[in-house]
């Protein structure tokens, strides 16, 4: 059954913010793993919220509801296995409710505008399916077929997209792939619309900005295993989706859990004003390296007065620095975008889409919504650079800028997803790096050592425990955090500091308007209560197709960081590669660290390999049996066992809120 109107939100706008009754966090209360209410003090921060933003302002919810064709009642995507692995379904507590005193008023508002999920027509012949995964994909009507924009994360949403765009809007071909930049939530479920075999016969333009490929495959596989881990910390996914748990993040409702795929790029953009005329449908591209990407473009459609403004504005302040993970982004270069895509197009521009949340119709509109997101960027860039230049250090400058009351005020700009706390800090980082020239810090002791000196010198822990829950009382959950941490670092069997540190954690996450600032404090509290989370069910489902994709060179610059140097420092090997379909390579391993050289051989070798350009992969992975069939070895036969023998593995589910 499918419902042809949105459900309408009862008391959001004129209502009272109302709260829950709860009482937790009053003197007494037990430490132990269950989940806390709201304190008093989290009450009154949350009211303080809603005191300030006008809740009455419905101008992002209408266009969040504009131009719905159709949606299925209830949505709850699954991969062949029967794994949930994305769920709109889950957060159907949030429709026609208020705001529970365990929830940021401002989040719960951007949860429900973020939960309108369905097929949308944006303009003429332009069609979205939004809330199908944390990322929108875009379809453009051409002559014959579909030019489809950021085809989502994961195989099964990407294909129920296509289902639902199928069922209202009559079946056409894929004419045509952009990706706007190489954040996988943009690229992993390609192979939900196309096959790759498909795209080869019919001659599909893939079409990326320049760099696309080497930047997807160095975030995601160098350093992919932690980028993983605390990915989990930032979308919440060990955390259950209730008024206690997981909200939204901003730009959407999560991170999909599916199937994850790759099909390489075949036209590359490489200037700002190159255009492509596909299917009858013709784009303009503006590359806008360093923005929210490493290299990422928007799209400017003439014909319709439509503006792509990929992942450089949404509905929310963004992140200079992800939680996960990620390279600082600079907030100069991405407000300077914004303004040069006003100059090119502000003037005609009469809908502004984009790949997470809803449009901006209306070009007095558009041009105040690129104009209120560069600022913000641009203030937090400019600002947080006047107080470096005054000595502050970077938890002090965090501590210290606040956005201009016309910005702070504006919903679309207000902090879901990236805060202007760790936005600041990124830009002391981009510019200052970690040090904060106080020679203390330039080389301190580890964590745990540090915490184990903490206690010796505080004493007696249970007198540290109690002073604690007296600031826990008194609403100071920060302090508290951070004392208890030391405790559980210096002593993880501390189960009354690891359930005060919990509870301290989880307060803070039910005042945090940062859906990832949420996500992050409840799953610390989670994991401080229950232990480090070990469900590989929690993950997405990776594919191969990107390492297939990878260059020699990044194979084996992988192949170092798999190399544990110091336990391999006595070995030094040269082995000459003579790959069968691309260049040879000299790779030296000189005590324990490996190098390499392009279109080099040596007569002094330790060994020769001649093999294809995929079969590395089964050195990467140790495998012996593969290595027989796909690799000839001259010289030492024992050479794969000499690189190989110090290659670490990985383990995903590390500590974090722990030692």
């Amino acid at each position: 059954m499918k419902r042809s109107k949105l459900f309408i939100f009862v008391g959001l706008t004129a209502a009272l913010f109302t709260f829950s009754s709860c009482t937790g966090g009053k003197t007494g209360t037990p430490l132990d793993a269950s989940a806390k209410d709201a304190t008093k003090t989290t009450q009154d921060k949350n009211r303080e919220v809603h005191a300030l933003l006008d809740f009455s302002d419905e101008q992002e919810r209408e266009f969040a509801e504009k131009g719905l064709i159709a949606a299925p009642e209830s949505l709850e995507l699954k991969d062949e296995k029967g794994k949930v692995v994305w769920s709109q379904k889950a957060y159907s507590f949030v429709e026609n409710a208020d705001a529970p005193a365990t929830v940021n008023p401002s989040l719960w508002r951007n949860t429900q505008l973020n939960h309108l999920y369905g097929l949308f027509e944006v303009a003429d012949g332009i069609y979205q399916v939004r809330g199908y995964d944390m990322t929108n994909i875009t379809f453009i009507k051409g002559d014959t077929g579909w030019i489809v924009f950021d085809p989502l994360m994961s195989i099964e949403c990407s294909a129920a997209a296509m289902q639902l765009v199928n069922e209202n809007l009559g079946e056409r071909p894929v004419t045509a792939v952009v990706m706007s930049h190489p954040h996988v939530d943009h690229y992993g479920g390609i192979k939900g619309i196309i096959s790759e075999e498909e795209a080869a016969s019919r001659g599909i333009p893939i079409i990326v900005p320049e760099g696309f490929e080497e930047h997807a495959v160095s975030e995601n596989v160098y350093a992919g295993n932690a980028m993983g881990r605390r990915a989990g910390y930032q979308y919440g996914t060990i955390l259950d989706d209730s008024a206690t748990g997981s909200m939204s993040i901003g730009i959407g409702m999560g991170q999909s859990t599916g199937t994850i795929s790759y099909i390489s790029p075949n036209d590359t953009i490489k200037q700002t004003g190159e255009t492509r005329t596909v299917d009858g449908v013709t784009m303009e591209f503006q590359l806008t390296p360093g923005t929210e990407a490493p290299v990422e473009m928007n799209t400017w459609f003439a014909d319709k007065k439509a503006l792509w403004i990929a992942e450089n504005c949404t509905g929310t302040l963004h992140n200079l620095y992800t939680l996960r993970g990620a390279q600082i982004r600079d907030g100069n270069a991405w407000a300077e975008y914004i303004m040069e895509a006003m100059t090119r197009y502000g003037k005609d521009a009469e809908v502004v889409f984009q790949s997470h949340n809803w449009p901006h119709w209306g070009n007095d509109v558009i041009n105040r919504y690129l104009e209120n997101t560069a600022a913000m960027y641009k203030f937090i860039n400019d600002q947080t650079l006047m107080y470096i230049n005054q000595g502050y250090t970077s938890d002090e400058i965090s501590n210290m800028i606040t956005l201009p009351e016309s910005l702070e005020k504006n919903w679309y700009t207000r902090q879901y997803y990236g805060t202007v706390a760790h936005n600041a800090k990124a830009v002391y980082q981009k510019y200052m790096g970690w040090y904060d020239a106080n020679p203390v810090n330039l080389n301190p002791l580890t964590p745990s050592d540090s915490a184990k000196k903490y206690v010796e010198y505080m004493g007696d822990t249970g007198e540290v425990l109690k002073k604690a829950r007296a600031d826990f009382d008194k609403g100071e959950y920060q302090w508290v955090a951070e004392i208890t941490n030391v405790l559980v670092f210096a002593d993880p069997g501390n189960q009354e500091a690891r359930y005060l540190c919990a509870d301290a954690l989880e307060q803070l996450g039910y005042q945090a308007e940062s859906g990832t600032w949420r996500n992050a404090y409840l799953s610390g509290a989670k994991e401080l209560r229950e232990g480090t989370t070990t469900d590989t069910a929690l993950k997405a489902n990776s594919s191969a197709d990107l390492k297939k994709s990878m260059t020699p060179e990044m194979m084996m610059d992988y192949m170092g960081i798999l190399t544990d140097s110091n336990a391999a420092q006595d070995v030094n090997l040269k082995i000459n590669l003579n790959f069968t379909d691309t260049d040879p390579y000299l790779l030296r391993v000189d005590s324990g660290v490996l190098l390499y050289q392009k279109g080099m051989q040596a007569d002094d070798a330790d060994a020769t390999l001649t093999l294809p350009r995929v079969a590395m992969f089964t050195i990467l992975n140790k495998d012996e049996a593969k290595q027989q069939e796909t690799i000839k070895i001259e010289g030492d036969q024992d050479i794969l066992k000499k690189l190989t023998e110090h290659m670490v593995t990985f383990e995903y589910f590390f500590n974090i809120v722990e030692p």
